[in-house]
């Protein structure tokens, strides 16, 4: 081993992320966070196989208990994602023709309560007929709901569909560890320029989609996810969901 120099240490110019960090204006992380939206039109612009695969690498450093890692991801893009949205919207097609066939389309976790109350169900129709009034449907309106509502299993016409699962032997705790993975690759979107829209509309056609993207029989389909290049002049993508201050969510304990 090398005897440790006397001299003094040569004078190292601040990281320019370092000094980022300190300025809220202009700190990256922050900005890639704030910038982040549900983006619901997209630009067909291919986005290259590589910076894919670096969101994926970028993302799986998320936390996971015991460092089970949970996720598993499928990548859908050309004719494999054409011929998804195709089986996926017939069946949506089909659905609203025959409501009974919900039975044999339900989710496979309970995303959402099975009771609303306040102020959650207040906050979910603001953001309905929020999302709704600037598209301007009205609440009679059935067939222009039914054809935004299936705009997602269009992927908002983004390049790149994505689908996350899980194997159905993991336990709860592996959901919030999967949210973390989610938001890694959203947020790492942003540094490229991409923006996405997580998914769980397409949980109820779990039957169709996990034998198209080969997932295996212990597997359970978590959600799935747009990803693209944002239309930057489309009227749906002005649309900014509000959200509550930090003062109204946090106790302080002293």
């Amino acid at each position: 081993m090398n005897q440790a120099s006397s001299a003094a240490p040569p004078s190292v110019a601040p990281h320019p992320v370092g000094e980022a960090f300190r300025n809220e204006a202009t700190n990256p992380v922050e900005q890639a966070i704030e910038s982040r939206q549900s983006t619901r039109q997209f630009l067909p612009t291919v986005v290259p196989r590589a910076t894919l695969e670096r969101l994926l690498e970028v993302a799986s450093r998320a936390p996971s208990g015991t460092n089970t890692q949970p996720w598993k991801a499928y990548v859908l893009q050309g004719a494999s994602k054409d011929a998804l949205v195709a089986k996926v919207c017939q069946a949506h097609d089909a659905l609203r023709a025959n409501p009974a066939l919900a039975a044999e389309h339900r989710e496979e976790y309970d995303y959402y309560p099975e009771k609303w109350v306040s102020p959650y169900i207040d906050r979910r129709r603001e953001n309905g007929w929020s999302l709704y009034g600037l598209l301007g449907i009205t609440k009679g309106d059935k067939d222009k709901m039914h054809a935004q509502h299936q705009r997602n299993f269009r992927f908002f016409d983004a390049p790149v569909g994505l689908m996350f699962t899980i194997d159905r032997v993991m336990g709860r705790g592996s959901l919030m560890d999967y949210g973390m993975f989610l938001q890694n690759i959203m947020v790492a979107a942003r540094s490229h320029g991409l923006h996405t829209c997580p998914q769980a509309a397409w949980n109820g056609f779990a039957k169709i989609i996990l034998p198209h993207i080969g997932a295996g029989a212990d597997e359970m389909l978590v959600c799935g996810m747009s990803l693209g290049f944002a239309d930057e002049t489309a009227l749906v993508n002005t649309f900014c969901t509000p959200r509550v201050s930090a003062a109204e969510f946090t106790k302080w304990l002293d």
